[in-house]
């Protein structure tokens, strides 16, 4: 028995709850839902205005970003709930004894494999999300928060597209 198999780790149901009245809080707050792409698209944003600014003026979609979002893309809300999510997965890894800097994976695979596959899923992710017009958090959650057709759509195609390829991937983990 391992060191940490005594460790309590939150009921799902609580955290699932608890989720759920974050969600409402955030319609309630702010006249919509969660989001983690938008934080990531208005950092991005920000990051070629700072390093390529004639670049922005001359793309019609960065343009119509920037309007959209009065001050710049960081008074977006979404950074800052993202921010308040790195920062919370932190302290709740500190405080339950938790945080640890190992990459955790199948003994079949090496650590470099692990952090080399992991990033290409989340490229993929964070394409089809823009594809998708929003994450799982944006467009599933929060569209069926709504009872939003596309948010049972998007949920039911990021289930079984995982699904799906599970069984190609699965020895990355298991």
């Amino acid at each position: 028995m391992s060191k940490n198999s005594n460790k309590k780790y939150w009921n799902p149901y609580m955290g699932g709850v608890l989720l759920g009245l974050v969600l409402l809080a955030a319609f309630y707050v702010s006249g919509r839902g969660l989001g983690a792409s938008g934080a990531v698209k208005s950092a991005v944003v920000t990051g070629v205005q700072t390093v390529a600014p004639s670049h922005i003026e001359s793309n019609e979609y960065y343009q119509k970003y920037n309007k959209s979002h009065p001050g710049g893309p960081l008074h977006n809300w979404l950074v800052w709930e993202m921010l308040g999510v790195i920062v919370g997965g932190f302290v709740s890894g500190a405080m339950s004894g938790r945080l640890k800097w190992k990459v955790e994976h199948s003994p079949k695979i090496t650590s470099k494999t692990r952090l080399i596959f992991a990033a290409i899923g989340g490229v993929f992710f964070g394409f089809g999300s823009q594809l998708g017009r929003g994450c799982t958090s944006g467009s599933a959650l929060s569209g069926m928060a709504v009872m939003s057709l596309g948010g049972f759509i998007t949920m039911a195609f990021i289930f079984g597209t995982a699904f799906a390829f599970a069984y190609f991937a699965r020895k990355l983990w298991i």
